[in-house]
């Protein structure tokens, strides 16, 4: 059955099935998400052939997996292409960043990262906002553990968190909790040694 004649009902019927009807619906959905996904692809760097062919087969996957949680409020094809197109994007992201070692997101002497963060695209600081990035250096490498330090630096630099747990060899929701844990601990410090919110949101105000 070719994929524009299959609806809903049949698309479910079909890959609950067994044998070579399943095996035909996946080749027939498969099909279609690939010249869904090559009609996209010039606006994506880094992707061929193979980078699409495996985002399908993961696709195929993972909707045999979630058939039970398609509710019908779409056209299939259409869920299973969101589905599709996030796998894509998720594996987009891993590769921006997969040359990305610890070292290039540890200070080494090269705390801009924190500057460009707090200035955004000002040329010249004033004296309030020097002496406010001067305390937030310093409170970085004495109150945050070495693990805190690099989730905090990787996540200002734009590292996504699955990234950051691949190169700590961790996982997402403990990158998360350092993260959290370290803004926490930088915020506390802040106040206690006499800068408050207020002080920061006044010193970079336009």
């Amino acid at each position: 059955m070719q994929t524009t004649q299959r609806d809903n009902e049949a698309w479910l019927a079909d890959l609950n099935a067994r044998g070579r009807i399943q095996q035909q619906a996946l080749t027939d959905l498969g099909d279609a998400l690939f010249r869904t996904l090559g009609r996209i692809r010039a606006n994506w760097t880094y992707v061929d052939d193979s980078f699409l062919e495996d985002v399908v087969q993961e696709t195929l996957m993972q909707i045999l997996e979630k058939l039970e949680q398609f509710q019908g409020k779409s056209r299939f094809l259409t869920w299973a292409t969101s589905i599709a197109i996030h796998i894509a994007l998720s594996k987009l992201r891993r590769k921006q960043w997969q040359d990305i070692s610890l070292e290039d997101i540890t200070l080494n002497g090269d705390t801009t990262v924190v500057d460009n963060f707090m200035t955004g695209d000002e040329v010249e600081i004033n004296r309030d906002q020097s002496i406010i990035i001067d305390r937030m250096h310093s409170l970085i490498d004495s109150e945050l553990s070495d693990k805190q330090r690099t989730v905090l630096l990787a996540e200002l630099k734009g590292l996504p968190q699955v990234r950051i747990a691949d190169l700590l060899d961790s996982n997402r929701n403990a990158v998360y909790k350092m993260g959290h844990d370290a803004r926490k601990k930088l915020k506390q410090a802040l106040e206690d040694s006499g800068l408050g919110i207020e002080d920061i949101n006044s010193a970079f105000s336009a």
